[in-house]
C-alpha cells in the first residue's frame, strides 16, 4: 500500500460488496455519509485509480454505492478495504477550531505537564465514538477516546496536540466507582 500525499483526505473505506451487481458498502467518514459523493472523482491511496461515485442508499452499517470500473461482486470483493481519497482542493476550509482528521496524523503528543510523550499515528471510529492512536516514545501504542476532557488542546498550526490520561489507562492513578458500581 501506499501512502497519501498531504494534499489528500481518505474520506471513506470500501468496507465490502453489496449484492451481485457490483455495489459496495461504504463507510464514509464525512459529517453526512451521504457527501461522500459530492466532492468529485474519489481515488486510492495512490492516486492512480480513480472512481466516480453514484449512492444507491444509505443504511445502519454505511452506505450502499456503485463505484465506476466495479462491474460485479468479484470486483467488489477485490477492493474490499479500499480507502478513497480526494484532493484537499476540493473540501472546503475548516472553520476555527475545526480540522480534518488527517491534519492530526503526525502530530506531538505532549501530556498535561507539557512533556512530549509521542505522536498522533491514527484517527478511526469503531462506532462508539471517534478513537485517536498515539504511538508512545517507548514505541507502544495508546488508544484513546478522542474527546475535549482527555484531547482538551487541539493546535495544529503548532504542530501538537495536549492530552489528560484517563485513570484507565493511568497505570497507579486511583479509580473512582460511584454508587452504582461504574467507573467515573
Amino acid at each position: 500500500m501506499g501512502s497519501p500525499d498531504n494534499n489528500r483526505v481518505c474520506l471513506g473505506i470500501v468496507a465490502g460488496p453489496q449484492g451481485l451487481q457490483g455495489a459496495v458498502r461504504i463507510r464514509s467518514y464525512t459529517a453526512c455519509s451521504e457527501d461522500i459523493a459530492s466532492y468529485g472523482r474519489l481515488s486510492d491511496v495512490t492516486g492512480e485509480r480513480e472512481f466516480s461515485i453514484r449512492i444507491l442508499r444509505s443504511t445502519k452499517k454505511g452506505l450502499v454505492a456503485e463505484l465506476s470500473g466495479v462491474d460485479d461482486r468479484m470486483a467488489a470483493e477485490k477492493i474490499k478495504g479500499l480507502e478513497l481519497y480526494v484532493s484537499r482542493d476540493a473540501l472546503p476550509e475548516p472553520n476555527e477550531e475545526e480540522f480534518y482528521y488527517s491534519d492530526l496524523i503526525g502530530l506531538d503528543v505532549e501530556d498535561e505537564g507539557g512533556k512530549m510523550i509521542g505522536q498522533v499515528t491514527m484517527m478511526d471510529n469503531y462506532g462508539a465514538g471517534e478513537v485517536m492512536e498515539v504511538t508512545l516514545s517507548s514505541g507502544e501504542a495508546l488508544l484513546l477516546p478522542f474527546t475535549r476532557k482527555v484531547v482538551p488542546v487541539v493546535d495544529v498550526a503548532a504542530g501538537k496536540i495536549q492530552i489528560v490520561r484517563p485513570a484507565e489507562v493511568n497505570p497507579g492513578q486511583e479509580e473512582v466507582v460511584n454508587d452504582e458500581g461504574y467507573r467515573a
